[in-house]
């Protein structure tokens, strides 16, 4: 086969550039990544050949060496792992095939032009450490030979957008990196150098780490899985390496979570909760990253079943003492110990959150976490029936009272006299609620309303439906009593429009809108505003429909709404004046459908007759200045 030239993924070449060109502090961590990749591939191996012996047998004692030629000024991290064919070459080291990418380069874009930390870190995020070996080298040759297969293969480039791809015979099982080092980074050349490097960032590592070939090769990291020490032998910064191994991160943990269960079955982990949300958070398929062990041994990274969903933000690994050694992944979905190992993981890490939320005095911390992975977190109060009062209990919101995060049991304490029900109000962003219309009263009475823009949100309240005896109440249904509530000072009276007049003006509405609205009525949540279209009690929360709209999930019309009108306002008043025993003019109606446009503009809505929208408004405008 002749020597193929491909291009990068688009995506690919934008992180090689900002590679090549960034001046990182840290330039080391490429070793780091490398290393971490080589010790995956001999993990993965080791697993294969629990059922395929034949794959390892010609050489079984599995390890990682670096090698370098100072007089050709080349850097070699090589392992004798599972290897790659020619597909895996262009999967795996040509494009990024991974949820997420959208959002990673929209983060790239904005990233602060010329912060080369910042953009490499959002390349560890991403979990793409290979590319940082472009930090060292300006040409990466990569030589390779899966198991289990005779052919070898070379995939070589320079990083400026496409690379090569050859076959190559002789080569052993594994994989070779070569690193043609950049002129300035001799350091990588040197044994001391790179044997402080491991032992900083790899020395968990449960693969030995060797320099050189052959009987002079030397040992340069302990080798020893790190989570099967005791607490006490271990350092803060060697649970932080080891967080950036085992989830591929540059970032710090939040969390550290590292315990043995015994009893009827044992099992120890070694879990991290994130500092920064990963970019594959929302990937349809919801997988987590936590790699389960069964006696040290590696078996997989997505063991259906071992974490809940809504907790899959979690890093780290589980390691079982019970599990069969040679298990499949197709029967580890069905094993009733994993059930247990899940229950059991799901118990301690919503303890040790409950423990942090807790904590009045770092409250900022807790804020910080729920802010990067409460919209997951909630996905549980719909799944997990079990730790629903748990998780309830962790739930922080923005409110119409300020800028802090509120939690349930601080709301409900906060409620007005006369208040029953816990209000709400769904919508894209926080701003754009807190303009809204449906809020004027219960701002008026100083009523403290969730503000809800996580789409889950629609899902769990109607799920759990009350909290603490007080139910969840959207404030655009049409029963929002606030006449009941007693606000926080004696409410200035306002002068109405006279109730004979609101009453015609309410007839014509309804006459002339009968079409378009299930009713028309006076107002209680109104102050400012004229108008505001809410959903009448039975009828669906007007933020849910719309994000079924959206995505093509409702089945027939849109549910019509009610028009509120505010007796109070100025224009409201002017009409009623209008409508005072008389019939429907043609000035009447148009008024009519401008309010009604009015309220589907504030809400978001498209008008269903732009064109007539635009005519009414400028036949007002036009009345207006004659």
């Amino acid at each position: 086969m002749t020597e193929e030239r491909l291009s990068f993924q688009a995506e690919v070449s934008r992180l090689l550039d900002i590679v090549a060109h960034s001046l990182y502090s840290e330039k080391e961590v490429f070793l780091r990544e490398l290393v971490s990749n080589a010790s995956d591939a001999c993990d993965r191996l080791r697993y294969a050949a629990l059922t395929q012996p034949e794959l390892s047998a010609d050489d079984p004692n599995l390890k990682v060496r670096l090698l370098v030629d100072k007089d050709a000024r080349t850097l070699t991290v090589a392992d004798n792992g599972i290897g790659m064919n020619r597909e895996d070459l262009v999967e795996n080291l040509g494009t990024i095939a991974r949820s997420g990418t959208a959002a990673f380069m929209k983060s790239l874009e904005t990233a602060e032009k010329g912060d080369g930390k910042k953009d490499v870190n959002l390349i560890g995020q991403f979990g793409v450490g290979f590319y940082s070996a472009f930090m060292a080298a300006d040409k990466v040759t990569v030589l390779t030979r899966k198991a289990g297969e005779n052919q070898g293969w070379r995939w070589e480039s320079d990083g400026k957008g496409e690379f090569t791809i050859a076959e190559t015979d002789g080569l052993p099982r594994g994989t070779k990196i070569v690193l043609h080092l950049r002129t300035g980074d001799d350091e990588y050349l040197d044994e001391a150098r790179l044997g402080g490097i491991v032992r900083k960032y790899s020395d968990h590592i449960a693969i030995p780490i060797l320099f050189g070939e052959g009987d002079d090769a030397k040992a340069l990291n302990s080798a020893s899985a790190l989570w099967t020490r005791s607490k006490s032998e271990i350092t803060a910064d060697q649970y932080k390496e080891f967080y950036h191994h085992v989830g591929h991160a540059f970032d710090d943990p939040w969390l550290t979570l590292h315990w043995r269960a015994e009893g009827a079955l044992e099992y120890t982990n070694l879990l991290y909760v994130p500092s920064t949300k990963p970019f594959d958070l929302f990937d349809p398929k919801r997988a987590h990253r936590v790699k389960l062990y069964v006696k040290r041994v590696f078996i997989t990274d997505a063991a259906e079943g071992l974490i809940p969903p809504y907790l899959r933000f979690l890093r780290g690994v589980v390691d079982s003492e019970d599990l069969p050694l040679n298990i499949s992944r197709e029967m580890l979905q069905h094993n009733p110990m994993l059930a247990k190992i899940k229950a059991g993981i799901t118990r301690r890490v919503l303890s040790e959150l409950s423990k942090k939320a807790k904590d009045s005095e770092n409250a900022a911390e807790y804020d910080s976490f729920w802010e990067n992975f409460g919209a997951v977190l909630k996905e549980g109060l719909y799944e997990d029936y079990e730790h629903r009062d748990e998780l309830l209990k962790l739930l922080r919101f923005r409110t119409t009272a300020g800028e802090d995060l509120v939690s349930l049991e601080q709301y409900v304490a906060r409620m007005k006299e006369g208040q029953d029900a816990i209000y709400t109000i769904s919508g894209d962003d926080i701003d754009t609620l807190l303009r809204s219309p449906q809020l004027e009263g219960f701002k008026a009475k100083g009523v403290e309303v969730l503000l809800l823009t996580d789409p889950v949100d629609e899902f769990w309240m109607p799920s759990v439906g009350v909290y603490d005896g007080k139910p969840f109440k959207s404030v655009t249904r049409g029963g929002a009593d606030l006449g009941k509530i007693k606000g926080e000072e004696a409410e200035k009276p306002e002068e109405k429009a006279p109730e004979g007049e609101l009453t015609d003006l309410l007839a014509l509405l309804k006459l002339t809108l009968s079409d378009a609205v299930k009713d028309v009525r006076k107002s209680e949540r109104l102050t400012d505003s004229a108008v505001c279209l809410v959903a009448d009690d039975n009828d669906m929360d007007m933020h849910l429909e719309r994000l079924l709209k959206q995505h093509k999930q409702l089945n027939g019309e849109v549910g019509k709404r009610i028009l509120e009108i505010n007796p109070s306002h100025a224009l409201i008043k002017r009409l009623a004046e209008r409508a005072k025993g008389s019939g429907a003019t043609d000035a009447l109606e148009d008024a009519a459908w401008l309010l009604l446009d009015q309220a589907r503009i504030v809400e978001g809505e498209a008008l269903p007759d732009p064109a007539a929208f635009a005519r009414r408004l400028a036949n007002a405008m036009e009345k207006g200045l004659a």
